[in-house]
Parts: structure tokens; sequence; C-alpha cells
């Protein structure tokens, strides 16, 4: 079956689900989206995101981890500002990278990232009210049990997309 013009087509109508991404108070620049979209094989997931640290390496740009986390909530304590989050969202209890929430690392260009993949490791359904983190560094996609990806630098938790 061909996908082509489902997958084409599907920025055009709205989304089913949407988290809006903030920084925590030491990277409040950090601002986004976060949207998922159902189709026939999977969903789709778009993001949008701005004020992502810049970096000064050579080789470019920073790499950040991006998860879906399994809390309901986007604040914490002291020493991780979104403790609240709680862990991967791991429903069938996988080994890291196999949780339903690893995502695919989102790309820095100069502060900002956009990207947009299929998955079918979970429905939209259920990832209501749970939380979307991104992470000060990489994910290393061997560590147990998160990838080595650093600190909770940003969140969002994901709502249904209504008017």
């Amino acid at each position: 079956m061909n996908y082509f013009s489902e997958f084409s087509s599907v920025f055009r109508r709205r989304a089913d689900a949407v988290a809006r991404i903030n920084g925590s108070e030491m990277y409040q620049n950090i601002h986004g989206k976060v949207l998922f979209y159902t189709v026939r094989v999977g969903v789709i997931v778009r993001s949008i995101i701005t004020g992502l640290p810049k970096g000064t390496k050579p080789c470019g740009s920073p790499i950040f981890a991006f998860h879906i986390h399994s809390g309901g909530r986007c604040d914490g304590n002291e020493n991780d500002a979104f403790a609240n989050a709680a862990g991967h969202y791991n429903p069938q209890n996988c080994p890291h990278p196999y949780h339903a929430g690893d995502l695919l690392p989102l790309f820095g260009a100069n502060g900002n990232a956009f990207s947009a993949f299929l998955t079918d490791r979970f429905r939209v359904s259920e990832i209501i009210g749970k939380t979307v983190i991104i992470h000060s560094s990489f994910d290393d996609f061997t560590t147990q049990p998160s990838g080595n990806a650093g600190e909770k630098i940003a969140c969002g938790v994901i709502m249904p997309n209504v008017r």
C-alpha cells in the first residue's frame, strides 16, 4: 500500500495531540511544540523547538535526547526541575532504547530544531497526559535505563488538541 499521499498531507490537518514545550528556569529560552498525528500505520511525531543551547563545539550544534516520560507534570525540585515527569514511558517494560517513549534525537541548528518521524510504539490515546522531555545531552542508546541523556531541560504535557 502506498502511504505517500497520507504522509504528505498529514501536516495540513489539525494534530490529534500537542505538547507545548517550555524550558526549565535555567533554560527559559526553550519553547516549542510537539504535535502527534494518527495515521494508518502509526503516529507521526513533529517537533518545532526554539531557544536550545547552541554549544561551542567545532563539530556542529548539539544533539538532544528527546523522550516521552510517564509522569503527567512538568515540575520538580531543586535537583531536577522536571522530576514529576518521572521516567521514560515504557508500558511493555522493554530495555532502553526500546521503550515506547524513546524518540529520535533533536539535532540543534543554531538553537533551533525541527523533526518529523513515524513510529508505531504507541497510539496517541495512550500518551495523553504523559510528558515530552528534552534532555541536555544526546542519548547514547545503550546505557540503562535512559541512555545517559543528561539533565531534563525542557518539558511539555501531551494534551488533546482541541479548539
